[in-house]
């Protein structure tokens, strides 16, 4: 399972400048997942930091072979640079990797949505001065536990079709089909919501109208 330890400040930063680096690059987050997942499952070696970055090398020298896409090899790049510059000193503590890498995740599925333009890589993992756009990501990611069946409070951004895209927790945006209740809804109404499924980081994957 994903931990959901909240980060100190130092890593707390080098999550986010990961995030930014990899989203600049138009990484596909789907491929940071698998990259954490074979970290997972290596996690409790004595050797996982050195082995997670020797895999990260194999997976830029192999990229064409084993790549689903002619995308894919600039994607291990991406993500090779991103870590040796912002993980090589946590090398030794994989399990701090691991947490770093998963946050990232989220924050690069959030910036993906949310204009990054304002938001810049620090030079120092300390941040003396925490911006507001900054303050409001680290409150939404701060550890929060989602659960199946768990009920939020949703406004409607935007209806298309069957196709309605909610936004939860004033930053969470999902499109999600609603072919029984779409034609009912309005711009900007405020619903409930049920989490219907999550991703393997935790994050919210799927949700239904329960109104």
């Amino acid at each position: 399972m994903f931990t959901t330890e909240s980060l100190t400040e130092a890593e707390s930063q080098l999550a986010h400048n990961l995030a930014i680096s990899l989203v600049k690059e138009d990484t596909d987050v789907n491929e940071v997942g698998k990259v954490i997942a074979y970290l997972r499952s290596i996690v409790e070696q004595p050797d996982a930091g050195r082995r997670f970055f020797s895999y990260l090398k194999i997976l830029v020298t192999n990229g064409r072979q084993i790549g689903h896409s002619s995308r894919t090899t600039s994607y291990y790049c991406n993500i090779e640079r991103a870590c040796n510059q912002y993980l090589q000193s946590q090398q030794g503590n994989a399990q701090a990797m691991l947490k770093i890498l998963g946050w990232a995740m989220r924050l690069m599925r959030y910036y993906k949505v949310s204009p990054i333009e304002e938001i810049s890589i620090s030079e120092s993992p300390q941040v003396e001065q925490v911006s507001e756009r900054q303050a409001e990501i680290a409150e939404v990611f701060h550890p929060q536990k989602f659960e199946i069946d768990q009920v939020l409070d949703a406004t409607v951004l935007g209806i298309k079709g069957n196709k309605v895209t909610y936004e939860m927790l004033e930053t969470i945006k999902l499109t999600q089909k609603e072919p029984k209740k779409a034609s009912f809804l309005k711009e900007r109404q405020v619903l409930k919501v049920k989490i219907t499924a999550l991703k393997d980081d935790g994050s919210i994957k799927s949700v239904k109208s329960i109104e």
